[in-house]
């Protein structure tokens, strides 16, 4: 099946000397992982074994797992009070090993792949309904570095990646494009919500709700016209609106839950970082004051760290390299903002909603994990959005056309 896929997509005009290229690198990173393993991907396949097992053993069990939050099977149990998205994560792990025949080295491949498609299929979105975006989705959804390594092998990351590119590729073809299938295009958008929300609610949340903003301004822009500081104006109202009424309808979205939340995955997260390279908030604490007061740093600090001065491994080298390379995308932008270069091909509204989504998780990561190895995962999903919108400015899209990898057709 992917043959034949492969195959078809060679065919699709100004893509296919790309696709091997980041298809090859993706599953290597998969391959690579396995390799090297982190203690979370042997979790995972550990559990999701067991699971497997219970499931050719006693399938009616593995069915009351599956339904519920516990596990239990030749002696062996695992229990989490309320939802888990790592215990979701394992089931799905389980269902796939009938698949690979519980080989790491393939269920690592077969996740990877699950990532690319994901990303690919939005590139492919991107690149037709807004032509001039194809570029800057290339370089940000398949090849920017970390998203690359991170969003392979055994890892959340894979399926969150690509929920995420698949919610944001059917928002546009539904909002900027003009689809044959439009309720083909719907499904797809609520399935990668729900499984969005299932991996990590908060990113689901916070990309949900900026793509309904989105779409309250398209549908004002049709009505009538709206100048860019309308659009602002009418997208912040919408967010305002639907903050206030979730945290009506569950007590999960009210400040002070929030507040209290964070504070507490950032202590005991900080305890764990001591010795090495992390982000210190010395007085956070549960109060809109303090929270305010660090956000500036925690998105500073999620963005941009570690810098090339800090850790002693390769790892903490290529990521102050790559930071490198964000930071001059942002001084790119803001160069091409200051001398009023606005003509991009990324409409306003949706680099405004992209904008939003990838500097409130980075608020929320900064607040929440001072540990900058795990922070540079957790930011795999986010970072791939940011990268893009921040190549659609003028000075980069030129560079990006004179490179002919990016304007074939």
């Amino acid at each position: 099946m992917l043959w034949r896929w492969l195959r078809a997509q060679r065919h699709v005009a100004g893509f296919r000397y790309v696709l091997v290229p980041a298809l090859v690198l993706r599953l290597l990173s998969g391959a690579i992982s396995v390799v090297r393993p982190t203690s979370d991907a042997k979790y995972y396949y550990y559990w999701s074994q067991w699971l497997s097992k219970q499931l050719w053993n006693e399938p009616a069990g593995w069915l009351k797992t599956l339904a519920g939050e516990e596990f239990r099977f030749a002696g062996k149990k695992l229990i989490f009070h309320g939802y888990s998205n790592s215990f979701f994560f394992i089931k799905l792990l389980s269902g796939l090993n009938l698949l690979t025949g519980g080989s790491m080295l393939l269920t690592a491949i077969y996740l990877s792949l699950i990532s690319f498609l994901g990303c690919w299929a939005a590139v492919q979105v991107f690149g037709r309904v807004l032509p001039g975006t194809k570029g800057a989705a290339i370089l940000g959804l398949l090849f920017w570095p970390s998203s690359l390594y991170w969003s392979s092998g055994i890892t959340k990351e894979c399926l969150l990646m690509a929920s995420s590119a698949g919610l944001v590729a059917s928002a546009i073809v539904l909002l900027y494009g003009n689809p044959e299938r439009r309720w083909l295009w719907m499904l797809l958008g609520l399935f990668c919500a729900w499984l969005n929300f299932k991996m990590r609610f908060f990113y689901g949340g916070v990309l949900l709700a900026v793509l309904l903003a989105l779409t309250v301004v398209r549908v004002a822009q049709r009505l009538t016209a709206l100048k860019k500081r309308w659009q602002v104006v009418v997208f912040a109202f919408t967010l305002g609106l639907g903050a206030l009424a979730a945290s009506e309808v569950s007590p999960v979205f009210r400040f002070n839950k929030f507040a209290s939340q964070l504070t507490r995955t950032y202590s005991a997260l900080q305890q764990k970082s001591v010795g090495r390279p992390h982000i210190a908030l010395p007085h956070l604490a549960p109060t809109a004051e303090s929270i305010a007061r660090y956000t500036p740093k925690a998105v500073a600090s999620a963005l941009l760290r570690p810098f090339a001065w800090e850790g002693d491994s390769m790892f903490y080298g290529s990521a102050a390299l790559e930071n490198l390379a964000l930071l001059v995308l942002m001084a790119s932008a803001c160069w091409d903002l200051g001398n009023r270069q606005h003509r991009q091909a990324l409409p306003f509204a949706l680099a405004l909603a992209l904008l939003t989504y990838c500097f409130v998780l980075a608020a929320l990561l900064g607040l929440s994990t001072p540990n900058l190895g795990t922070l540079s995962r957790y930011r795999a999903p986010m970072l791939p959005m940011l990268v893009m919108v921040l190549s659609c400015q003028p000075t980069v899209a030129n560079l990006l056309r004179r490179m002919r990898v990016f304007v074939l057709r």
